[in-house]
């Protein structure tokens, strides 16, 4: 159901990171073809190489790699889906807000296409009232939720925020994109 779709896959700063490799394969699996891109603080919980290796494409990060300059309206306009997954408490305010300081949030403000977010992050993160209102804006400018599961947190905690498996993310996006 996902032959030759396009998936942008965007990934930020969370231990939820290392679950999207699975996510790119199981993609890839689907005949969907993958970029992704990164923020800084996504390539400390998971690497580049391993997702440019998956997905067969280079993993951007920023605005400019060096003297090549990475044109998020391009970006935005090939994809025929935007996963931010995990999507952080700061991401997701950073989009409720229309903050764009890093290539993601760049790409997200310039997407043609529909836009879906995967949050994760700790119980109290989740459940706060800031986090909350950003999320009833997302919903209310058409950003599609991937509901959050509930479980262990890289905390030690069990409740809600734990971001939804990578076979959840695929159903969804299968769904979405029927």
């Amino acid at each position: 159901m996902l032959k030759n779709k396009k998936i942008l896959v965007g990934i930020t700063g969370s231990i939820a990171a290392y679950k999207m490799p699975a996510l790119v394969r199981l993609l890839i699996k689907e005949q969907a073809e993958v970029k992704v891109v990164m923020t800084t603080s996504a390539s400390l919980f998971v690497s580049p190489l391993t997702l440019a290796t998956l997905s067969k494409h280079p993993v951007l990060m920023d605005i400019q790699d060096g003297a090549q300059w990475n044109n998020h309206v391009e970006l935005g306009l090939w994809a025929d889906h935007l996963l931010i997954a995990p999507a952080s408490a700061n991401t997701l305010a950073k989009m409720a807000s229309g903050l764009c300081d890093n290539l993601l949030s760049a790409i997200y403000l310039s997407a043609k296409c529909p836009v879906s977010v995967a949050p994760a992050m700790d119980l109290d993160m989740w459940k706060h009232a800031a986090t909350q209102r950003n999320i009833h804006q997302l919903v209310a400018d058409g950003v599609g939720v991937i509901p959050v599961a509930y479980g262990e947190l890289a905390s030690g905690l069990v409740g809600e925020g734990r971001m939804a498996e990578p076979e959840t993310q695929l159903a969804y996006l299968q769904e979405k994109m029927a």
